[in-house]
């Protein structure tokens, strides 16, 4: 078999399952349950990146932030992102050590916390729309709004603090991760979308209070180290247009231009598979050669070419 160079964007079902605490045993139990996956791709040669998002622990992590206000100074966005690709980075990586050795594999594992790059200009900045932390009553916004933060209603839910989400542009480690991959190390990075900073005049990097969207920087890094493949794991086995309808069609393939006139006609909304898609675009068109969307079960299979939704040029 061809040996691969494989970006591997885990879904959030990999740490915490819909309906659970979110325990860090429960985290625990999860990765896992993840792993076997991972090294299937491993035990074949395959040269492996993993990135995963952080979105529930990010969230944890700022409503701790409102139960301390009183007592200790709350933590900014970019450092909770920090703290999550940490603490989620040890996770999977002591996970996926213990599996590998299961196995009788030695490829060693690292977690590298990774900086990625935004335009401190992006439209984003100006209109935040990304939902974040917990929600709260129409009374307490005027608290909220003191604090400088934007709050928006979530529909039947509530009111939730928005944050900006721009687009990726650069990834600060990207050669470090590269090298690291010829060594024959699996690497953990872009963790949450990676910890979002921009470059001053001098070039030097600064911190932004925002989160960037894990698929679109998985896609950024696949391209920027020349990655063969991006694997998108996610809760479907397949990608499909009119979703739940009578007339749903599960694609097997999907073509870039396809994948456009699908966006354009709304078949993937932006709170479930338009993310994903527009970051598969993005991948094909830095010049990647194929982009796999599947679930965490068909995840060695899609790399063989025996599962998921094939997206190409």
């Amino acid at each position: 078999m061809n040996k691969k160079t494989i970006v591997v964007a885990l879904g959030g079902n990999a740490l915490i399952e819909e309906g659970t605490e979110g325990t860090i045993e429960q985290q625990f139990e999860n990765t896992r349950k993840s792993m076997s996956a991972i090294v299937g791709l491993v035990k074949e040669g395959h040269r492996v990146v993993l990135t995963h998002g952080n979105g529930p622990q990010a969230g944890l992590h700022l409503i701790r932030n409102e139960a301390a206000a009183a007592q200790v100074a709350p933590s900014t966005l970019n450092v909770i992102v920090a703290d999550t690709q940490g603490s989620i980075g040890y996770m999977i990586q002591q996970s996926l050590m213990n599996a590998l050795l299961d196995e009788g594999i030695k490829t060693e594992v690292v977690t590298v916390v990774t900086q990625v790059v935004v335009d401190k200009n992006d439209p984003s900045m100006l209109n935040p729309t990304k939902y974040v932390g917990p929600f709260f009553k129409e009374e307490e916004l005027d608290a909220c709004k003191a604090k400088g933060w934007v709050m928006k209603e979530d529909p039947g839910r509530g009111y939730r603090r928005v944050v900006a989400s721009p687009i990726p542009v650069d990834v600060v480690e990207k050669n470090v991760i590269h090298e690291l991959l010829k060594n024959g190390k699996v690497v953990i990075a872009v963790g949450g979308g990676g910890v979002p900073v921009c470059r001053n005049g001098k070039g030097r990097l600064e911190g932004v209070d925002a989160v960037i969207d894990k698929d679109r920087a998985s896609a950024l890094l696949a391209g920027l180290i020349k990655a063969d493949e991006l694997l998108i794991l996610t809760g479907v086995d397949k990608v499909a247009i009119n979703y739940k309808k009578p007339d749903m069609k599960v694609l097997d393939s999907l073509s870039l231009a396809d994948a456009e006139r699908y966006m354009a006609e709304g078949q993937f909304p932006k709170g479930s598979m338009g993310p994903k898609i527009e970051a598969a675009m993005d991948f094909i068109k830095r010049g990647g050669k194929t982009v796999v969307i599947t679930s965490l079960e068909k995840a060695q299979a899609a790399v063989e070419g025996k599962a998921g939704t094939r997206l190409v040029k």
